[in-house]
């Protein structure tokens, strides 16, 4: 077990956590958020002894391992194959698991000709997946992971989701995806106004459990400094008075004895609308027989059509590489088809998030600067209050571009195209880097703007909540679905998946058996049945018991939202609305979770009704 004593850490004035004390047990999956900046990265290095904590301890018992996602890559195997299996643990008995390493690289989406590459020829993204996949397959006591979820698709989010569902081990996560974290871990860690706290849960309760305190905090800071000034006043008042004298100092030295509750600091939150340009026709954009690729031979797209309506959500999915970047840097003008065409109407404007677009920005100019060159007809204020938006108020403004985090530059690019109005939004993993309460005011900024939208994103609550059509890379093909993400996966599905299902479904399939080989094996099989079924079933009714619980809530923080828009109460406006929002959001992927297991379940007793010889 992991322990944590009066962990403290600050750099120069800034204190990140003060007197934090935890422990992780065997078999907690734990999620740690805060704001960023907030010192969850510097914690795990702490924990990993990379780095020295001002004061207190971390405690492990001897021989504890653990395993963490190195953002520094080095591969000393030939192969693929070969570097992630040297991660597995020596068996005592000899046996070979090559298997599980080339299980895990295929989940995180590796092909079996990759598995023979040499590892220095692979892009960036795929070093770190193959890092990754080291990591899970070293089998540590303790596993700590920092925005796993960076660099991968979709298709292999799903599957690192499930494979932690399955981890015996203690985990600790750090992740801007709330419904990926929520539906892993059984706790939730929160480094909150420099301190630190964790609950049995997910990210909704313990959020709520903290406005709750910041609310009764508040209340009572009121209450004594109102008690004070008419303490002070009497004080003032009698002060010269010797038949008062007893009461006058009574109430002095009562003042000194009280404690003065500070009044709670302002979370600054990504709060802003997306400027809209006017548009009066119905179709913005038309792609016609749309073919491209850098290698003739290889065409990532082909025969792609689609038009592009005012008020659409397009959300362009599939596993990396496979040309979704490609796609919106055609629609952007960056690139020229190869076939085909992209014809823009005459009063389209196009804001443009791209993931080379970070990069262009100039390390020499400040936030107000970049901010400006987007739109220099904006004045001095206006561009200020644009930096504001994206949480760059004040002297955040005047920083250099070269000293701001990724996540910081991605919030600079945001408000270059707040600066300019738009009608046709192209978002290429705009949320990447942003944390949480940042990734849900995102999302209302988003379905607010009228105009249209074309997505790329691998978090599927945001698919869920925003998209109405889709553009699939999966196969080897690019298709437009028209539908939800919901949809899409009940009706048509990722081919991975698919591929995975089948594989288990063979693997499982044994010769028949006769006599007290097939009574022994039947008995094995209903074991499994009971084991799995009753597993689902009991996952199912704690997803139930959690939306009831969720839904009973939501009444009571609507109407504390209300009251707090009645008291013009803006820092609780902002809280509530991020809690009932995370709250409803949660309640979404909770009902298509619900869904999904429903379908495995039924899939799974049928085929141990077939396999039984039953009647399903």
């Amino acid at each position: 077990m992991l322990t944590v004593t009066d962990l403290s850490k600050s750099y120069g004035r800034q204190t990140l956590f003060e007197k934090a004390s935890f422990q992780v047990a065997p078999g907690e999956r734990v999620g740690v958020v805060g704001r960023n900046g907030s010192g969850k990265t510097t914690l795990f290095r702490i924990l990993l002894g990379e780095e020295a904590a001002d004061t207190g301890a971390v405690t492990v018992p001897a021989g504890y391992r653990i395993g963490y996602l190195a953002q520094h890559l080095r591969f000393d195997h030939k192969t693929v194959l070969a570097e992630a299996a040297s991660a597995l643990p020596p068996r005592e008995d000899g046996t070979d698991e090559t298997y599980r390493a080339k299980a895990v690289l295929a989940g995180l989406g590796f092909s079996e000709d990759d598995f023979s590459v040499d590892p220095a020829t692979l892009s960036g993204g795929y070093q770190v997946r193959l890092n990754l996949a080291r990591t899970l397959l070293s089998g540590p006591d303790l596993l700590l992971l920092d925005e796993p979820t960076n660099y991968l698709d979709v298709v292999s989010i799903r599957w690192l989701r499930r494979f932690l569902c399955g981890w015996r081990g203690a985990l600790l996560m750090i992740t801007h995806d709330r419904d990926f974290m929520d539906g892993v871990t059984t706790h939730t860690m929160a480094i909150h106004r420099s301190r630190v706290r964790k609950m049995s849960g997910g990210t909704e309760k313990l959020y709520g459990q903290i406005l709750q305190e910041e609310e009764i905090h508040e209340q009572t800071r009121r209450n004594d400094e109102k008690k004070r000034q008419e303490a002070e006043a009497f004080i003032s008042r009698f002060r010269a008075q010797a038949t008062k004298a007893r009461a006058v100092q009574s109430r002095i030295k009562a003042l000194a004895r009280h404690e003065r509750l500070e009044k709670l600091s302002d979370v600054r939150n990504l709060d802003f609308r997306f400027s809209e340009a006017s548009f009066t026709g119905k179709w913005m954009m038309e792609v016609r027989d749309l073919s491209f690729g850098y290698d003739a031979r290889h065409p990532l797209i082909e025969k792609l059509s689609f038009h592009v309506a005012k008020g659409d959500r397009i959300a362009v999915v599939g596993p990396n590489g496979r040309g979704k970047t490609t796609l919106l840097r055609l629609l952007a003008g960056e690139l020229a088809p190869v076939t085909g065409l992209v014809k823009p109407t005459v009063n389209l404007k196009v804001g443009y998030f791209g993931q080379t677009n970070v990069e262009r920005l100039q390390p020499g100019y400040s936030v107000e600067e970049e901010v400006r060159q987007a739109n220099p007809a904006l004045t001095r204020t206006q561009v200020r209050t644009l930096c504001g938006a994206v949480m760059f108020g004040g002297a955040s403004a005047e920083k250099r571009i070269s000293v701001l985090s990724g996540g910081e530059r991605s919030r600079v690019l945001l408000g270059k195209i707040l600066a300019t109005p738009v009608n046709l939004l192209l978002l290429d993993e705009p949320t990447n880097h942003l944390d949480q309460e940042s990734v849900d005011a995102f999302v209302e900024a988003v379905n607010a703007f009228e105009g249209a939208v074309i997505l790329v994103t691998h978090i599927e609550r945001v698919l869920s909540a925003m998209a109405t059509k889709l553009i699939v890379f999966d196969g080897g093909a690019v298709k437009v679905f028209d539908g939800g993400y919901g949809d899409f996966l009940d009706r048509v599905g990722w081919q991975a998946e698919a591929a995975e299902g089948g594989k288990a479904a063979r693997a499982s399939r044994q010769r028949p058996a006769k006599g007290r080989d097939a009574r022994r094996q039947r008995a094995e099989i209903v074991a499994r049945r009971s084991k799995e079924i009753g597993a689902l079933r009991e996952k199912v009714e704690a997803i139930e018991a959690e939306i009831v619980l969720l839904e009973s809530r939501l009444p009571s923080d609507e109407e504390a939202l209300i009251e707090a828009s009645r008291r013009n109460d803006g820092n609780a406006i902002r809280t509530l609305k991020t809690t009932t929002f995370a709250a409803r959001m949660r309640i979404e992927g909770l009902f298509r979770e619900m869904v999904a297991l429903g379908e495995r379940l039924r899939e799974a007793e049928k085929a141990y009704a077939e396999e039984l010889g039953e009647d399903s």
